[in-house]
């Protein structure tokens, strides 16, 4: 960041607050106004904050990977040749050629498919912005407020007498707020991911099964699809899971559902598993055959590799790993632990490690106190309802998903910010359903 961040930064926060302002009526009920602008706000304050530890704190990051080192040589291109600019922006990952490397030469990621499509999107932003840091992740914190905004909503029509809870548990977890707002591939796929669950939703729980919602759908898979493929494998298995529930609860007759049942678990269950092997086609890492030497690879490479030589001391380990299916799931209960309840106070290394582990901490009281408070019919009729079952399933495989596969807390504290916003929906749905039963 330099000083044409503290220039131009100014007038885009201006800008987008004035357009928050005259979207605020058409995007909020009178009930969830208060937490619109605070909502966005936050998110603005965790984008330039992102920006300002990975400058003064770790001395770069991924953040500058996308832009300083990646986007801001497609708009230097385009500033020197807009031929050349246009060119090197729909340019393949990885596929130099003459004309364009002077500038493809200088993006560090270039030859990764995923991070090019963080630094296609920075760079778009960039053309308007003059390449202006700081400018740049407001707007990547607008979107990501766009979607969580988007969840927030349907959920709050839901559950309208949890809307101060669910505003908490969407919008201000601050881990989330932090590493979901800036440059980074997390900001855009979580919000491609409340997006597709407010779609999902509005076509099923509110039946509003309309073009729009359906190309938005599949217009928020793709881009999860093309950044981080392995949050859309959870998704749909906790998806085709509420899909099945949601259908086969709208039979009364014991009889005709027992009937039934087969045919809505082949159709929503096997369609996910057909989904899973058909998305996997492209990336062999997530065939079902491979996933368990995926997470080998990936886990001692964070621990032992690049993790390592960062040099915070802030690795993990669960137990030893052998690329199988099993030794995965025999570490599936301490993953999930580890994602949503560590690091333990003992366990802090650094000031984030610390907010971490403070945050976690926090989750793991308000769990225990809410299975306190809740008796065991509760729990279970809770539990069995289409929307907890869907918002627990995907936080519990995300967070074994991520715990067995990261062993760095470091890492981790950015990998699994797509638990916490589900997670912590679960816990407000248990927390007023308690006093339903």
């Amino acid at each position: 960041m330099t000083y044409q961040d503290l220039l131009i930064t100014p007038l885009y926060l201006i800008l987008l607050l004035a357009v928050a302002y005259v979207l605020r009526p058409y995007a909020t009920t009178p009930q969830t106004q208060p937490y619109f602008i605070p909502g966005l706000l936050v998110k603005f304050v965790g984008a330039i904050a992102l920006g300002m530890i990975y400058q003064f704190y770790y001395g770069g990051g991924d953040t500058f990977t996308y832009h300083t080192h990646g986007s801001r040589w497609i708009w230097q291109a385009f500033m020197d040749d807009p031929a050349v600019g246009i060119d090197l922006f729909f340019q393949k990952a990885g596929d130099y050629n003459g004309q364009t490397f002077p500038y493809s030469s200088h993006i560090w990621m270039f030859r990764d498919k995923a991070s090019m499509v963080i630094i296609r999107i920075a760079a778009f932003i960039d053309f308007f912005t003059f390449s202006t840091y700081s400018a740049t992740a407001l707007f990547f914190a607008a979107f990501a407020f766009s979607g969580h905004w988007a969840l927030y909503t349907v959920f709050q029509k839901l559950f309208p007498h949890a809307t101060r809870h669910l505003a908490l548990a969407i919008l201000f977890i601050p881990s989330v707020v932090f590493w979901g707002s800036g440059i980074l591939k997390d900001s855009i796929t979580l919000a491609a991911l409340c997006w597709m669950t407010y779609a999902v939703l509005r076509m099923t729980i509110f039946g509003r099964f309309t073009l729009v919602n359906l190309l938005l759908f599949v217009f928020m898979a793709w881009t999860i699809y093309s950044i981080k493929i392995y949050i859309l494998l959870c998704f749909l298995v906790g998806t085709s899971i509420f899909l099945y529930l949601q259908y086969i609860s709208k039979v009364r007759n014991t009889a005709i559902k027992i009937m039934v049942a087969p045919v809505l678990i082949a159709v929503f269950l096997g369609g996910g598993y057909m989904a899973l092997e058909k998305i996997s086609e492209d990336d062999s890492r997530y065939a079902l055959d491979k996933i368990g030497e995926t997470a080998m690879v990936t886990a001692y490479d964070i621990r032992y590799g690049w993790g390592a030589r960062q040099g915070d001391n802030s690795g993990y380990t669960l137990g030893e790993l052998d690329g199988s299916i099993g030794s995965l799931v025999k570490l599936a209960p301490q993953g999930i632990i580890v994602t949503l309840f560590r690091p333990w106070p003992w366990e802090v290394k650094n000031p984030l490690m610390l907010l971490s582990a403070l945050e976690s901490l926090s989750f793991l009281c308000l769990t225990f106190y809410i299975l306190y408070q809740s008796n065991g019919p509760t729990l279970f009729r809770t539990m069995t309802q289409p929307i907890p079952l869907f918002c627990l399933s995907f936080a519990l495989m995300f967070a074994f998903a991520v715990g067995v596969s990261t062993f760095n807390f470091g890492t981790l504290m950015r990998y699994k910010i797509p638990v916490m916003p589900f997670y912590g929906v679960f816990l407000t749905i248990m927390s007023i359903k308690r006093n339903e039963f």
